[in-house]
């Protein structure tokens, strides 16, 4: 378990860390579902449409929580934009660049904020095929990345 200062995860060698998430009751299921290597999004029964990040509603038509559930993504996503970062003073960023920060469209469709890896920025693409891969962040701390499809 991460030791948490504020609302920042601390690691045991005591940096501050800004890439790790902050998973509570709500979340657990998410965060379990990325160690274990899927994606979450949730979808709401009375408008049908999915969303992400994880919320207790729809952020569409606001339907209750009873009427809204967990649902496994297939992993395919579309480029939608990207920035290549070269400079990122925050621990652990700066150990990463450069890196390309990118937001992509899912197949189900909600927009999601992530990172595109094994993948050179001239390769990049707007309406590139990816999917889904993981990435530990920090022990059993697992984030959703994507890569280009390889045929």
């Amino acid at each position: 378990m991460v030791p948490r200062r504020g609302d920042r995860a601390v690691p045991v060698s005591g940096t501050v860390r800004y890439d790790l998430p902050e998973a509570d009751d709500f979340t657990r299921a998410y965060w379990d579902a990325a160690a274990a290597g899927r994606l979450l999004l949730r979808r709401c029964a009375d408008c049908g449409r999915a969303h992400h990040y994880p919320r207790e509603f729809c952020p569409f038509c606001w339907a209750g929580e009873d009427r809204v559930e967990w649902e496994t993504a297939s992993g395919r996503a579309t480029l939608y934009t990207w920035s290549v970062i070269h400079r990122n003073d925050l621990p652990p960023f700066g150990t990463r660049v450069p890196y390309t920060a990118a937001v992509v469209d899912l197949a189900e469709g909600p927009r999601m904020m992530t990172e595109v890896v094994d993948c050179e920025a001239a390769a990049l693409r707007i309406g590139m095929p990816l999917t889904v891969t993981f990435r530990e962040a920090a022990d059993g701390v697992w984030v959703a990345v994507f890569r280009p499809v390889t045929d």
